[in-house]
């Protein structure tokens, strides 16, 4: 690892391990799927490729991340180990604790939808359903599915099969529904809903389970 705060402290030794700029949001990427070195420099959005490259090795050697062969022959794919994917809870915590930071909307900054994958996972963790429904979720021609039970919600990309609802809006609106900062009846002239509109309702009516 390129630096160390050299404290016998667990935050000070996970931050030598993944504090470095960018680290963070290659772990993001890598709950969202596994991914090529080629996916991940798309999906982060603005990293050099000499700087990602220096990253992924310093989180291999950390045991976070690791090289596994892809059904394509010859393919790599970079994969979070176990270890490294017991980082969606505090990645999850994070998200959760900037909800205030994002209410002001992304201005410049950029905006991949297939983020959402992992900001919904975490706005809607530990919530149940009163009713289990699948809907889709479409933002900047990304689909996104959120499968809800009483067990809680899943959140995935759409890949095929049968969805209750879609719902259509900006990505600040859909962050403000999972957030429960506002109803869906207090912005529906920014919402568009096909299909089951009581399943859409269902879902961000999920109550946090105790």
């Amino acid at each position: 690892m390129s630096r160390s705060y050299g404290q016998y402290c667990g935050l000070a030794r996970a931050l030598d391990a993944v504090g470095d700029r960018w680290n963070l949001l290659i772990v993001r990427q890598l709950l969202i799927a596994p991914a090529r070195y080629r996916e991940l420099l798309d999906g982060l959005g603005g990293v050099a490729t000499n700087l990602l490259a220096d990253r992924l090795r310093d989180l291999e050697a950390a045991g976070v991340v690791e090289r596994r062969l892809a059904e394509e022959p010859n393919a790599i794919v970079y994969a979070l180990t176990p270890w490294g994917a017991e980082l969606r809870e505090p990645v999850e915590g994070l998200i959760r604790w900037s909800t205030p930071l994002m209410a002001r909307g992304p201005a410049d900054d950029r905006f991949h939808a297939e983020w959402l994958v992992v900001g919904l996972a975490a706005l809607f963790a530990g919530r149940t359903a009163s009713r289990a429904s699948t809907v889709g979720i479409a933002v900047d021609g990304q689909l996104l599915q959120l499968r809800a039970t009483r067990s809680g919600v899943e959140v995935t990309l759409h890949a095929g099969g049968a969805l209750d609802a879609v719902v259509r809006a900006d990505a600040p609106i859909v962050l403000g529904l999972a957030a429960a900062a506002f109803t869906l009846d207090d912005v529906g002239g920014l919402v568009d809903i096909e299909g089951d509109e009581t399943a859409a309702r269902a879902l961000f009516d999920c109550r946090r389970s105790h």
